[in-house]
């Protein structure tokens, strides 16, 4: 494990995505595999543990994580609650962005393209989107957790 913490160590601040999707519900395996094709395809740093951006499926306890760590959030509700999560908590404070599915036969699948564009865009660390979610998020830590 310290190697990856080595490895993080040697990143730039904020260039790390940050990938969670919960320990108890998960995505089938066609949308992992889009999900990391996507990620892959943007390019950018990405980390399963600690990073500048954070991918999440919206459960509580990755809510407050995200908030703790003041970071903007690409958000992933996958069941229940973390649905209204996602809307309510983070769209108000407008620190996300939100990954769109699309409709198919057996269900719904976010596709690669989609995962790719979105994820360039929340680790942009020099466009003005960025930088004002990753403001707004350190405002939101103060409230909370100060």
């Amino acid at each position: 494990m310290s190697a990856f913490f080595e490895w993080l160590d040697t990143q730039p601040v904020g260039s790390v995505l940050y990938v969670s999707l919960g320990s108890f519900l998960s995505v089938s395996s066609a949308q992992m595999g889009e999900i990391v094709a996507g990620i892959r395809n943007s390019r950018v740093r990405y980390f399963w543990e600690k990073g500048g951006g954070f991918w999440t499926h919206c459960g509580l306890n990755s809510i407050i994580e995200g908030l703790y760590a003041a970071v903007p959030v690409v958000t992933f509700p996958i069941f229940s609650n973390q649905v209204p999560n996602s809307e309510r908590i983070l769209e108000n404070w407008k620190i996300r962005w939100r990954v769109k599915k699309l409709e198919i036969e057996s269900g719904s699948l976010v596709i690669r393209d989609e995962i790719t564009q979105l994820v360039k865009r929340a680790m942009d660390l020099n466009s003005d989107e960025r930088k004002g979610m990753s403001k707004r998020a350190k405002e939101v830590k103060e409230i909370l957790f100060v």
